[in-house]
Parts: C-alpha cells; structure tokens; sequence
C-alpha cells in the first residue's frame, strides 16, 4: 500500500513539475525578453538616432529633424509590431505649464510626421515632460539646446 502511495505521488510531482516552469526559470525567460528589447533600443537608436531637436520655443521639425524622422519611419515600418512613446521636452525657462504645453507640442509634431510617413498613429503615444527631465543640466545655451527635444522610445 505505501509502495502504490508513493508511486502516485511520485508520478504527480513528476506531471506537476513538467507541467509548470520554475521561478528561476521565469526569471531567466524574463531576463532575456529584457535584453532582447534592450538590444533592439540600441539598435534603434544607433541606426535611426532617437532624438530630434527644435529651436527656442518652437515645435516646427527642421531639416536635421525631418532626416532622422525619416530614418525612424523606416525603422518602425520595417517592425510593424512595435510601439513607440514620444517624450516631448523643453530647457528649463519659463512656466511648468508652458512648458508641458511646448513638449506636448513637440512630441505631436514627431507623431504627425510618422504618420505622414505611414506609421500608424495607434501605435504611437506622446507624453510631455516639459521642463521636469532635462538631458543636461546647465543654464546656458549648450544646455538648453540638448533639452529642446522630442525623444522616441521604442517599446514592445
């Protein structure tokens, strides 16, 4: 009789056991989908540069823009399950409100352009972060003239 008990516990433990992945094995899974996403965000930014930068107080896409947005167009219609978040940023004068309102501007003028290349806008969010995420920290031109961007993410 203890024989039998056993060798049905022993057989659900066994069942049980390939049936179901380990924590450690999630965690290992979960691990590589990170680097996988890491490795193709550094591959996106390398080949199609993430950024875009804009004058004082304007939201208007220059030449330099438009040639990385085309670069990121291509990118996005060559991975057609990919999302993206566009930042939207500002240097640190004026207002918390103007601000938000500038880089809300600025991310929607990179979406528009995507779009006008044909990514599809549902796979396109923006998000403003004004003045609160500066890039380089300073109050002088240099400074100011790195944080008045729009930067794209790539996510999955």
């Amino acid at each position: 009789m203890k024989k039998r008990l056993f060798a049905v516990l022993a057989a659900v433990a066994l069942i049980s056991g390939c049936a179901s992945t380990t924590p450690a094995e999630e965690e290992d899974e979960a691990s590589a989908a990170a680097q996988q996403a890491a490795e193709q965000s550094e591959a996106f930014v390398q080949n199609a540069k993430d950024r875009v930068f804009f004058g004082f107080d304007k939201s208007n896409l220059s030449a330099d823009a438009v040639r990385v947005l085309k670069v990121q167009a291509e990118y996005l219609k060559a991975n057609p399950t990919k999302k993206i978040v566009i930042e939207g940023h500002t240097d640190d004068r004026g207002t918390r409100e103007y601000n938000l309102a500038l880089g809300e501007r600025r991310a929607v003028a990179v979406k528009n352009y995507l779009i006008s290349r044909g990514v599809d806008a549902d796979r396109i969010r923006v998000i403003s972060y004004g003045k609160e995420r500066p890039a380089v920290v300073g109050a002088n031109e240099a400074a100011w003239s790195q944080n008045r961007r729009a930067v794209t993410l790539v996510k999955d």
